[in-house]
């Protein structure tokens, strides 16, 4: 417990406030879903004044002289481990936004709301030069954000530790160099393969209503265990997840010629939705009821999609549900959907689309173009040149528009400047992450074929959800696996899966 400096009450106050931001950012989460899902075109602009407004209080809070004083009591008492933990989170997330004027927190807000229209309009008519403005002040905004916080520090390093705090930015470099020098020669190697792989189109050469895919996907949700007491089911442009421990809702969208489009992303999503509500309800509001950072997430929305979702075992046991809503594919079988699930094909312009082994050259070269324009290195203006020529280089594709270019993510129109490479480093935990599951869990793989999911949840409720922020990255990592953060699973489990089917 606390010393005499620290009192239970002091403590206990503290925590109280903690929980008013925790609060205030949840409405503004909350604000956010209803825009991107059901909110009408014209309310923009009051929906960016409610946004900007939360941010600020939220800020405010946080940085006020009250919680400043009662972090500084701190310093040095003795405390719980659990006590403990909530003051490291809430003292570093303090530091950061202190040293950050409110006006600032209040103009990201707002560009950022006031982006994501522009982002959709220009996205819809293929027009970069309409968003090009937008996005160069929401450059400004956060190279500006990134000087308060740390003036001596590589900008985009400082943006990448709001989404990862605990592995630096050497760390996520050295993985996407790992998983590029890694993954370039085996994809060579199974475009030379003369494996005779089911394609998508082949396996499904119909169009598949959008209605019929819905309650297909849903029909998947609930074979998974999502609850619909605490979850509900909505279309946006770019799918997402949002949401806590009571209230996490998933979002997918619908392609008409290609139903596992639909399924995989869907279960993506529910990937983060289910450590969501894994997190523990009665630590609601404060850091040990909070995820640990979006590299974690990360990895439990690719565990759920590629380790469950694109297997042989989990199409045993729903294609039957497949066929069921689409009677069309009766005739199609377990092996010729898997391959269809897992083709790997360079030519894919689109990330959300990609096999598991090229979606990771979309996120390098994402990552190289962000951190080129923070750095001032790549202007906005040469950002669709950039991009088509990095696409041509890693994929040996050009798009030929910028909507399936440069403008098909989200992210620049919040303002996520650093967000992509938790992508790649979620992908690796997940490989790491599901072998020790493998190891802990008899018969993992027979209880998936089975529809069986409750051992997987139970096994990752234990060892991860219910930490919360309790543990940094690397702690967490060696509390589940025993071992420390490697990209050596992903790579095994990516050698074995393609070689095997490849017949390398």
């Amino acid at each position: 417990m606390a010393t005499e400096q620290t009192s239970d009450a002091d403590y206990d106050a503290f925590l109280d406030e903690v929980r008013r931001i925790t609060n205030v950012e949840q409405a503004g989460m909350a604000l956010s879903w209803d825009q991107q899902v059901m909110m009408p075109e014209g309310g923009t602009p009051a929906r960016s004044k409610q946004l900007s407004t939360l941010s600020t209080l939220s800020h405010d809070l946080l940085t006020s002289d009250e919680m400043g004083a009662s972090l500084d009591a701190f310093e040095g008492a003795e405390m719980d481990d659990e006590q403990s933990a909530v003051v490291r989170e809430v003292r570093r997330q303090y530091d950061r936004a202190d040293s950050v004027p409110s006006d600032l927190v209040e103009q990201i807000s707002e560009a950022a709301s006031e982006a994501l229209p522009v982002w959709k309009e220009a996205k819809a008519n293929d027009d970069f030069e309409h968003f090009a403005p937008t996005l160069e002040r929401l450059v400004e905004l956060k190279r500006e954000y990134a000087e308060h916080v740390d003036p001596d520090a590589d900008p985009y390093a400082v943006l990448f530790a709001d989404y990862e705090p605990y592995l630096d930015l050497d760390t996520a470099e050295r993985v996407l160099e790992r998983l590029r020098d890694e993954l370039v020669p085996l994809v060579e190697e199974i475009q030379a393969s003369d494996a005779d792989l089911t394609t998508r189109r082949e396996a499904f050469p119909d169009t598949y209503d959008a209605e019929t895919q819905e309650a297909m996907v849903r029909e998947a949700l609930t074979t998974l265990g999502y609850p619909w007491d605490r979850g509900r089911l909505d279309t946006a442009p770019h799918p997402f997840s949002t949401g806590n421990q009571f209230d996490a809702r998933v979002t997918t969208r619908f392609d008409e010629a290609d139903p596992l489009d639909a399924l995989t992303s869907t279960i993506h999503e529910f990937g983060h939705a289910t450590y969501t509500l894994g997190l523990p309800d009665e630590h609601y509001g404060t850091p040990l009821g909070s995820h640990r950072n979006l590299s974690v997430h990360e990895s439990q929305s690719r565990l759920w999609e590629n380790h469950v979702g694109r297997t042989r075992a989990w199409w045993e046991q729903f294609l039957p549900t497949l066929h069921d809503h689409f009677p069309s594919t009766t005739d199609l079988g377990v092996d010729a959907v898997y391959e269809a699930a897992n083709q790997v094909f360079t030519d894919n312009l689109i990330r959300v689309e990609a096999d598991e082994l090229t979606y990771h050259m979309h996120i390098i070269l994402r990552f190289e173009i962000e951190r080129d324009l923070i750095s001032g290195d790549l202007d906005v203006a040469d950002v669709p040149e950039a991009w088509n020529d990095k696409m041509e280089e890693y994929l040996g594709v050009r798009p030929e528009t910028d909507s399936e270019g440069c403008l098909q993510d989200i992210h620049w129109s919040h303002g996520n400047f650093g967000y992509f490479p938790t992508y790649s480093l979620g992908s690796v935990l997940a490989a790491q992450l599901y072998a020790a599951a493998e190891a802990d869990v008899p018969d993992l793989n027979a209880k998936t074929m089975a529809g069986e999911f409750e051992p997987l949840h139970e096994w990752l409720t234990e060892n991860v959800h219910r930490h919360g922020q309790r543990y940094t990255t690397d702690e967490l990592v060696e509390v589940a696996t025993g071992q420390p953060y490697t990209a050596d699973y992903f790579v095994e489990y990516a050698k074995a899966k393609y070689g095997e089917l490849y017949d390398l």
